[in-house]
C-alpha cells in the first residue's frame, strides 16, 4: 500500500477532525495529491486537492470554507483539515496522488489511492 490514510473517527455535529495521509513510496514527489469520499449507498467523490507545490487548491462545493487542505512535502504528508462538520460529512475518505502536478476533480487524474478511513459525524 503506498498510501495511508488515518485520522477518521466518530464526532459530534459542529466538531473537527484532521485527516493524514502518508506515502511510502514517494509517489507525492511531483504530483498533486487529492481527497475523495464515499457516503454510505453513494458514490465516490471528489473532496479537495492540492498541487505538488500547494499552491493551488480546489474544494467541492459542499465543504468550501469549512475543509482546508494542505501538504508537508518534506515529510510527505498531506492534511485534510475539516472543521463544522456536518452529518453528510459522514463518509470513507480517500487520499490519491496525482498523475501530474494538479490533479483535477476527477478520479480519473489519480493514480495511487489509499485504503480509506471513516469518518462519522453523529447529529
Amino acid at each position: 500500500v503506498q498510501l495511508q490514510a488515518s485520522g477518521g473517527g466518530l464526532v459530534q455535529a459542529g466538531g473537527s477532525l484532521r485527516l493524514s495521509c502518508a506515502d511510502s513510496r514517494r509517489t507525492f514527489s511531483n504530483n498533486a495529491v487529492g481527497w475523495f469520499r464515499r457516503a454510505p449507498g453513494k458514490e465516490r467523490e471528489f473532496v479537495a486537492t492540492i498541487s505538488w507545490r500547494g499552491e493551488r487548491t480546489t474544494y467541492a462545493d459542499s465543504v468550501k470554507g469549512r475543509f482546508a487542505i494542505s501538504r508537508d512535502s518534506a515529510k510527505n504528508l498531506v492534511y485534510l483539515q475539516m472543521n463544522s462538520l456536518k452529518p453528510e460529512d459522514t463518509a470513507v475518505y480517500y487520499c490519491a496522488s496525482a498523475l501530474g502536478s494538479y490533479g483535477g476533480i476527477s478520479e480519473g487524474g489519480y493514480r495511487y489511492w489509499g485504503q480509506g478511513t471513516q469518518v462519522t459525524v453523529s447529529s
